[in-house]
């Protein structure tokens, strides 16, 4: 039997339930993938929550996780044999489990050399910090960068990778005791955000590093933080969002964008742009190489058995991680 960690409802970390079920065979350009080591990330607490309205239509029990890696045991697509090793990070959802099945299309086989559990934890997060920095906007050694959750799993691989490539950066995090822990990542200068949801001075203190202004900013959490990131951005600057931890930014004018500056102002999806196999591929293999020269090391601040999932979702949601967080199958060996 397989087990995994399942849930009937939307709510709490309490929700989710080691449950066990048969699995059935692959089918056609699918993979057969037992789970090494899978990656936990806040998209896996929206989906809880029941944030996603797509989620809601789902068959229950609903098995959350999109990101993991494995051994293949069997394969019914070109290019991919029992015994590869795998990774993925995208939907259908269900990477909380020992073994599943899953598109080939949508993995990417795992170097030699790279271990297991840095992958897990590196993978959708490095892949997003390559979108976001190499393909969203394309930074290099002239740019300003302010990213926000800096010593959180994406914003530690962000901070390492931008160091690497000369980059030019700026944290910001949510406490005094995060500081260290991101100025150990490679940003340049760490402001901190108000813990009260007001912005406090640190937009200003940005413009006066950067002189005059940051070129991108990049902000997952949203309503907490929208205004200071607007605020901090230099003429013609780029404000990047891609996440929503700390709620929904309320609505506002276009025409803030024009009074600030010519600023512009996207939403990334990630899914998006690694939407292509080939896609996928060049990203994966840019960040592999990351890896494997030490341009991002990510650290798995805890390690959880499978069916610890909830106490992972516990310590996710409070806000106190500076690291990513892991989930590894009882047949799991890195």
């Amino acid at each position: 039997m397989n087990r995994f960690i399942g849930t009937n409802r939307f709510g709490g970390p309490e929700v989710l339930e080691v449950m066990e079920a048969a699995l059935a065979a692959p089918g056609p350009g699918e993979l057969r993938i037992r789970h090494t080591a899978i990656g936990v990330n806040f998209t896996d607490v929206h989906g809880r929550r029941g944030d996603y309205r797509d989620l809601h239509d789902l068959p229950r029990p609903l098995v959350l996780g999109m990101e993991a890696v494995g051994v293949v045991e069997h394969s019914r697509a070109d290019g991919f044999k029992p015994g590869d090793r795998v990774a993925y990070a995208s939907r259908p959802l269900g990477a909380y489990c020992e073994v599943r099945n899953f598109p080939a299309a949508r993995c990417v086989k795992v170097p030699g050399g790279l271990d297991d559990i840095e992958v897990a934890a590196s993978f959708l997060k490095g892949l997003t910090v390559q979108v976001l920095t190499r393909r969203v906007f394309q930074t290099d050694e002239k740019t300003w960068v302010v990213f926000h959750s800096a010593a959180g799993g994406v914003g530690s691989l962000a901070g390492q990778w931008l160091r690497a490539r000369g980059v030019r950066a700026i944290g910001i995090v949510g406490s005094e005791e995060k500081v260290a822990t991101a100025t150990q990542n490679g940003y340049e200068a760490v402001f901190v955000q108000g813990t009260d949801g007001k912005t406090s001075d640190w937009p200003a203190r940005v413009r006066e590093l950067t002189g005059g202004g940051a070129a991108v900013v990049y902000d997952p959490v949203g309503q907490a933080t929208w205004e200071g990131s607007i605020a901090c951005l230099a003429a013609r600057g780029h404000m990047v969002c891609f996440g929503n931890s700390s709620g929904l930014v309320p609505p506002f004018s276009v025409n803030m964008l024009r009074d600030r500056g010519s600023l512009s102002l996207t939403w990334t999806r990630f899914g998006d742009y690694v939407a292509s196999s080939a896609e996928l591929e060049a990203s994966a293999q840019e960040l592999f190489e990351a890896l494997a020269r030490g341009d991002v090391r990510p650290r798995a601040q805890r390690v959880f058995p499978l069916e610890q999932a909830a106490q992972a979702h516990r310590l996710l949601e409070s806000r106190q991680t500076t690291g990513s967080l892991v989930l590894k199958p009882r047949s799991g060996s890195a």
